[in-house]
């Protein structure tokens, strides 16, 4: 049943869950190390498909692909790869920081693809908060200052994995996908993208690198801890809590990836990177304070 207001054990868990989702940029980088991006995205669906496919036949519910819904199937899952593969690349030529300010700006696109395709018009405290979260983007991507790292290349992966993540949402929003319900989507997500990441990863080299157990136990967690308990985890808040308060809690994500990258990577907390986080942030919750603006999909 759903509730009027988030309560302490609703916001003690998405406190949990955006910390999960910052963390989840530190594991993919360290993981990189070990595996080839792509060939890591690749084998993180595989294996989230075998995890989530378990989850759900333990609680009764083992998933069904109903014909009817092949094509937006088959859509949502090729853009979750092309968000993936984006993302997974952003985060082995950039920072941690510069790609998570960057990859949130999801919004800003989400509401444009919103408001052609959905109907969902934009307002004008939406406007504002487009406005900002697009200048802390391009604050991330333009600047570079002295010992901040990261590549431009880098950075335009993550806002081609933002625009991927508007992608998925969108699609997620529409009619088919919408009656599949959430776990339903994940499950097509990472079945369709499983094949095509690592059909794709031979073209962007050799799939291992310094391999370690540390690696392997990376992966292990982004399939089964990220992908089938964050993702799931923030898709039951949105169902339960309010999901314009529960989306407002995005901004957290990138505030604390910075902070994780600063203090578990050694990145630079440069005033262009906190400026741009800062304008991301603030951009993301007038968004979402909306009435006609709720972003539905979490990465």
């Amino acid at each position: 049943m759903g509730k009027d207001r988030l309560d302490s054990a609703g916001l003690a868990m998405l406190l949990g869950v955006q910390l999960l989702l910052a963390f989840n940029q530190i594991v993919v980088k360290l993981v990189n190390a070990g595996l080839q991006p792509v060939f890591f995205a690749g084998l993180r669906s595989a294996l989230a498909v075998a995890c989530l496919w378990l989850w759900l036949r333990l609680r009764g519910r083992p998933p069904r692909l109903h014909r009817a819904a092949l094509g937006q199937g088959l859509l949502i899952g090729a853009i979750f790869a092309a968000e993936f593969l984006f993302l997974f690349v952003a985060l082995d030529l950039t920072t941690v920081g510069r790609a998570s300010v960057i990859m949130y700006s999801m919004p800003v696109w989400f509401a444009i693809l919103a408001h052609f395709g959905l109907g969902e018009r934009v307002t004008p405290n939406t406007a504002l908060g487009l406005g900002l979260a697009f200048a802390g983007c391009a604050w991330a991507i333009l600047s570079r200052g002295p010992g901040e790292g990261g590549s431009l290349i880098g950075d335009l992966c993550a806002l081609g994995a933002a625009w991927g993540w508007a992608g998925t949402a969108f699609v997620a929003r529409r009619p088919v996908m919408r009656a599949e319900g959430p776990e339903m989507q994940l499950f097509w997500m990472v079945l369709v993208s499983a094949p095509i990441l690592l059909l794709a990863a031979p073209f962007f080299g050799p799939l291992i690198r310094d391999l370690q157990p540390i690696h392997l136990a990376g992966l292990v967690f982004q399939s089964a801890v990220v992908v089938c308990g964050g993702f799931i985890s923030w898709l039951w808040l949105m169902s339960v809590y309010p999901s314009a308060t529960v989306a407002s809690f995005s901004f957290l994500t990138p505030v604390l990836a910075v902070l994780l990258g600063w203090a578990l990577m050694g990145e630079s907390l440069s005033p262009s990177i906190l400026g741009a986080v800062g304008l991301v942030a603030i951009g993301i919750v007038l968004i979402n304070r909306a009435p006609a603006r709720r972003v539905d999909e979490g990465s």
